[in-house]
């Protein structure tokens, strides 16, 4: 099976949960002859098998064995820290189950001068206990594409609140053409929390608490399914909310996708197009979902000082080759704010407009938001919008489920 970058961002958060951390003295454990293992799960996008080993060979420290993984990677790697023959520096969140586990080493001090230079939104998901366990390697988002054209013939502007969203969709809406495609479900799968956030709300708030224990959640998620009852929502496309496809056979005037996406957008639309992030409602702001794989070391490593120096060699002095990474295989944005800023392919039209966005916008599903939480909540999204049950109801049984989770969780720290 073969991942592409952009599936962290439709899936959900780590899972399981243990307690402890590393013994990694910090020294450096390196040389000519050290061996080092490094993990990555299956890219889509070609060449990316060939980059890594690449940047792997031009390191001098030590000997790095890259091992392309292709099957359930996760699934693979949990098991694989808790063996001694497992990867010395892989690539994941890493979980919240590896890091309360003691499976993954304290990586703060890599950063020591450039934290700030990371992006807050992909970084905050790799900090638990006000330490960093995963180096972010490239950031994937979410947006929302229009047609310049058909808003332009329907006599709308670029929706830029929910309300406004709502009504656009209706209007643009005809007998050939629908106005929004959130996926094949309605949006009930790849939304997530992206209405939360734009109401002002979080999934949970930076002191540990449940976010969206108020009345702007169902309200917000309650327009979201007036987009279903309207008919005005794209279903039964031949693909689904990440591929392009329906936008650009004029199946639908707006719909949601990623970054990842744009190359052909712009490649068979030329200018007539546009993008948003996803729109606020009441006094909230834009939202913006992303998210980013990061490099860590195992701690069942033996060679954790030298894995630590390869990662910070690769992950954060080796800017060129980040950069590359992002940009030569699929496009993505590099995690260094200063890179997104300077990179030639992402300073003007929507590839700029996506960096500004995922820079004032952008929000990762929190480190603390497990699976549990996140099933609870997406069954309920999809009673609301595709069943019109009753948001309030519907969300008061989230908040009770997912607190629970998050008191459970608190207990293992």
């Amino acid at each position: 099976m073969s991942i592409s970058r952009r599936g962290l961002l439709a899936a959900g958060a780590g899972v399981g949960l243990l307690t402890a951390c590393g013994s990694n003295t910090g020294r450096s454990q390196g040389g000519p002859g050290t061996a080092l293992s490094q993990w990555y799960h299956q890219y889509g996008e070609t060449g990316t098998e060939q980059a890594v080993k690449r940047y792997a060979a031009a390191y001098k420290k030590a000997k790095v064995t890259v091992q392309w993984r292709p099957g359930n990677y996760d699934q693979q790697t949990a098991a694989a820290l808790l063996t001694d023959s497992g990867p010395d520096v892989f690539e994941g969140g890493p979980t919240l189950d590896q890091i309360q586990g003691g499976q993954v080493v304290d990586l703060t001090d890599l950063l020591d001068g450039v934290k700030d230079d990371f992006n807050p939104g992909v970084l905050g998901p790799k900090t638990y206990d006000g330490k960093i366990w995963g180096i972010p390697q490239v950031i994937d988002m979410q947006m929302l594409f229009y047609r310049k054209s058909l808003l332009k013939d329907a006599g709308v502007e670029p929706p830029t609140t929910v309300d406004e969203l709502v009504d656009t969709a209706k209007r643009l809406t005809t007998s050939k053409v629908k106005g929004l495609f959130l996926g094949n479900d309605g949006g009930a799968g790849v939304l997530g929390g992206t209405p939360l956030y734009a109401a002002g709300l979080q999934l949970i708030t930076e002191n540990g608490k449940i976010g969206f224990d108020d009345p702007a959640a169902a309200r917000v998620l309650t327009k979201i399914h007036r987009l279903y009852a309207d008919k005005s929502l794209l279903l039964g496309a031949p693909a689904d909310w990440s591929d392009p496809s329906a936008f650009l056979q004029g199946l639908t005037a707006m719909q949601w996708s990623g970054l990842w996406a744009l190359p052909q957008v712009q490649k068979e639309l030329g200018d007539d197009f546009g993008v948003l992030p996803f729109p606020k409602d009441g006094s909230g702001s834009p939202a913006v979902p992303v998210g980013a794989y990061g490099s860590a070391v195992s701690a069942r490593s033996k060679r954790q000082g030298a894995a630590k120096e390869f990662v910070q060699w690769l992950w954060v002095d080796r800017t060129d080759d980040q950069e590359d990474f992002a940009l030569s295989y699929g496009f993505h944005i590099p995690a260094r704010i200063s890179l997104a800023k300077k990179a030639a392919k992402l300073k003007t039209g929507a590839a700029a407009d996506a960096v500004t966005f995922t820079t004032q916008h952008g929000f990762a599903q929190p480190l603390l938001w497990t699976t549990a939480s996140s099933t609870a909540y997406q069954d309920a999204l999809t009673r609301i919008i595709q069943s019109g049950a009753n948001a309030e109801s519907e969300l008061k049984t989230v908040v009770r489920k997912a607190s629970a989770e998050l008191a459970r969780v608190k207990k293992k720290s």
